[in-house]
């Protein structure tokens, strides 16, 4: 089976959340059990060159806005697949990766290449595993292909929500610019007055998945479903629920080279050191009985930080420490910056996104909080059970999914978690997590079953691989 996977972003080439770990580590878990899995991904100005190995194609001739427009097409293998990295300056070479008032353009741009590119390639994907609303563009020109063209006939259209919030609206009337003219087309766009590349993506796509089996059945609700819950309740038996996998060769303590001590699940001696180290990282008081609680996130109102901001100073009362990694929004950047000066000696924060850094505190942490006012399906807690830092999450989406509320008296779960969106219920899983971690044999017990669950993109991708099967017939 032939499948190509189309992303914004994927690590290690680019990324800003969730969605590039997904994207980069699909391909890879893919090949390994038996699919000619493919990615395709823009070339950013932070795209760094030793990932580029070479020119695969200099002349990408992309028919565009009633131009011809070159690109060029990089190839690479640094994520474990073969990748190819479409190069165009105009579009992708910016500070940032999104933020841009035209970036439906930008994507819509990169799709068409994209297909384009599929056609250089050679023989035509059985299946085009689309992901987020950058890719709806995909999914409908796709469809319309496979009525003119007989390349596209058998290809089948496969699209994943990593976060419905995010849906792409633009001006309904830049369509015909990007060759959106039927009438199908257009009302696969049609959203509230707009056009929305999400909405596309979730009408014309032959199957829809979303990355835990919590968050497919809550977005469609009114609540959570952002005014496109009808649209999948149409498509209920069309939508699909897998949870995430983790990249065990990138997130292992055993092996992790970001990490100055190693550990696993049978001899945990090696988190001491890198407690130790953190500590130093931070430039805090290295006192090793002390609890230190972590968050590594985008700084936003989805991540519950007006919660964290509610108990900070419970935490530090009793004497824990604080260890932030992020950056997003203003009023929350400034908040842990005022609390780091409030306590010096008990607080670490780190504005921005460092993957060395992420890598140690995920080791280095006894507890990892995440109580998201919504999570799709959630990395770092998969992160954090592997590596023995127990996860305090709110009962959403993926949260939901793979952390289990550890049970004293009997010894089983993994992490503790909260359902109602209030600084009080989530105080109390603190102050939980805080009376197990004096317990030495109930925390040691919680840490091996977190860190021997099987959380690995193997499973997660065998599960794909039958729902490629489901829609290809083969």
């Amino acid at each position: 089976m032939r499948v190509a996977v189309i992303s914004a972003e994927a690590v290690p080439y680019s990324k800003t959340g969730g969605l590039g770990d997904v994207a980069g580590a699909l391909p890879k878990a893919l090949r390994s059990v038996g699919v000619d899995a493919f990615l395709i991904t823009p070339c950013y100005l932070q795209t760094k060159g030793e990932y580029l190995w070479h020119t695969a194609i200099d002349d990408l001739w992309v028919d565009w806005r009633g131009q011809r427009f070159r690109a060029k097409v990089f190839y690479s293998e640094a994520n474990g697949s073969p990748t190819f990295l479409i190069d165009a300056p105009e579009y992708f070479h910016r500070d940032s990766i999104y933020g841009y008032r035209e970036d439906y353009e930008r994507f819509a741009f990169f799709n068409h290449a994209a297909l384009e590119l599929i056609r250089r390639l050679g023989a035509a994907p059985d299946v085009v595993h689309l992901n987020d609303w950058h890719c709806g563009f995909a999914a409908v020109e796709i469809a319309h292909l496979r009525f003119w063209e007989s390349y596209w006939r058998n290809t089948r259209t496969f699209f994943s929500i990593h976060n419905l919030a995010y849906q792409g609206a633009f001006d309904a009337g830049e369509l015909w610019k990007f060759g959106f003219s039927s009438d199908f087309e257009r009302n696969a766009f049609a959203f509230n007055g707009h056009a929305s590349a999400l909405k596309a993506g979730l009408s014309a796509s032959d199957l829809l998945s979303t990355v835990s089996n919590r968050y497919a059945f809550e977005i469609q609700t009114a609540q959570e479903g952002y005014g496109l819950d009808w649209l999948l309740r149409e498509r209920a038996d069309r939508l699909i629920g897998v949870t995430n996998g983790v990249d065990y060769d990138v997130w292992n303590p055993e092996k992790d080279s970001y990490l100055g001590a190693h550990y696993n699940a049978w001899n945990i001696e090696g988190k001491r050191e890198c407690k130790r180290q953190l500590l130093e990282q931070f430039s805090l008081p290295v006192d090793l009985e002390r609890p230190i609680f972590a968050n590594i996130t985008r700084l936003t109102a989805q991540k519950g930080i007006d919660l964290m901001m509610a108990v900070a100073g419970e935490i530090l009362a009793t004497g824990s420490y604080i260890v932030s990694l992020g950056s997003g929004e203003q009023k929350y950047e400034d908040f842990w910056q005022r609390l780091r000066d409030y306590a010096p000696n008990q607080v670490g924060v780190f504005r921005g996104y460092n993957e060395d850094l992420a890598h140690k505190i995920e080791a280095g942490a006894d507890m990892f909080m995440m109580p998201s006012k919504f999570e799709p399906c959630g990395l770092n807690q998969m992160y954090s059970l592997r590596y023995g830092t127990i996860p305090i999450v709110r009962a959403v989406g993926g949260l939901d999914d793979t952390v289990q509320n550890f049970d004293a008296v009997s010894g089983t779960g993994n992490g503790f978690k909260f359902r109602d969106y209030s600084p009080d219920k989530f105080l109390e899983k603190i102050y939980e997590a805080l009376f197990a971690y004096y317990d030495k044999d109930a925390w040691r017990k919680m840490q091996w079953n977190g860190m021997t669950v099987d959380n690995s993109w193997e499973n997660a991708a065998r599960k794909y691989v039958g729902l490629y099967r489901m829609i290809t017939g083969k």
